[in-house]
């Protein structure tokens, strides 16, 4: 096995773990019945996700390939999310939206979006902003890149289109893959995570992603999850990897 393939099989697992914990606490006997769980859940398993998506977003792609993968994000996107506010213009759900009319929907489509697909949103401009810096600033370090790219996010973060803290942990992995550094040799498999986590997750002041206490708790479950990875074998292994492969199409429908 390549290292390059061994690379993308730790990311898929990750990403397995993460989209079967986002499943499990959208239904609503797990996230009403378990809510300091699912509080600790929705702490790491987003912007872990916005991580992995920064790591694997490159940037020596040509602009028509760039612009191609960026249309079948949008889609799926425009799509489903303008399914779900229809939806909630009808249904008594928690995200209800009263007199929709097509200035609002336009405003929850392109600015304010309602539901789970945030995340395709926020993905979208992150992977577009870091995508047009690079090509645009490529005499720069990546040190310089990075502030540019990071103040760009927080400018647009004010005017309510993403979360600002999410849209770093995006950074982050980009960053992170721009060095050439293994995504494995940063988030170091150790069973000393464990003890670490189990502190920061007793109290739930620092269950929130956009502290320090909630960055390292994205790292130490990263952590965690890379020293259980080795042990997987057959038909386990081949289930998880499926799954990673394929969480984005079962965020879509989840």
């Amino acid at each position: 096995m390549t290292q390059s393939a061994n690379r993308q099989e730790h990311l898929d697992f990750l990403k397995a773990v993460f989209i079967v914990l986002m499943v499990a606490f959208h239904l609503v006997y797990f996230s009403q019945g378990y809510p300091y769980i699912k509080q600790i859940v929705y702490t790491f398993h987003m912007p872990a996700f916005l991580l992995i998506s920064g790591y694997l977003s490159k940037s020596n792609k040509s602009p028509k390939s760039f612009a191609t993968s960026i249309f079948w994000l949008t889609i799926p996107y425009l799509v489903m999310e303008s399914g779900y506010v229809l939806m909630a213009s009808i249904l008594p759900i928690n995200d209800h939206v009263e007199n929709l009319n097509m200035a609002l929907f336009l405003r929850k489509i392109f600015i304010d979006p309602l539901g789970p697909y945030w995340f395709l949103h926020t993905l979208i401009i992150c992977k577009t902003i870091c995508y047009a810096v690079s090509k645009i600033a490529t005499r720069l370090s990546l040190l310089s890149r990075s502030i540019i790219i990071g103040i760009i996010f927080y400018l647009i973060s004010r005017s309510g289109l993403m979360t600002l803290s999410y849209a770093f942990y995006f950074l982050a992995g980009f960053a992170l893959s721009q060095s050439h550094v293994r995504f494995e040799d940063f988030f170091k498999a150790s069973l000393w995570s464990l003890p670490a986590l189990a502190i920061l997750l007793s109290r739930e002041s620092y269950l929130h992603c956009h502290k320090l206490s909630g960055v390292l708790i994205v790292y130490m479950v990263i952590s965690l999850c890379l020293l259980v990875f080795p042990y997987l074998k057959g038909k386990c292994k081949e289930c998880c990897l499926f799954i990673g492969r394929n969480s984005l199409a079962i965020y879509l429908f989840s």
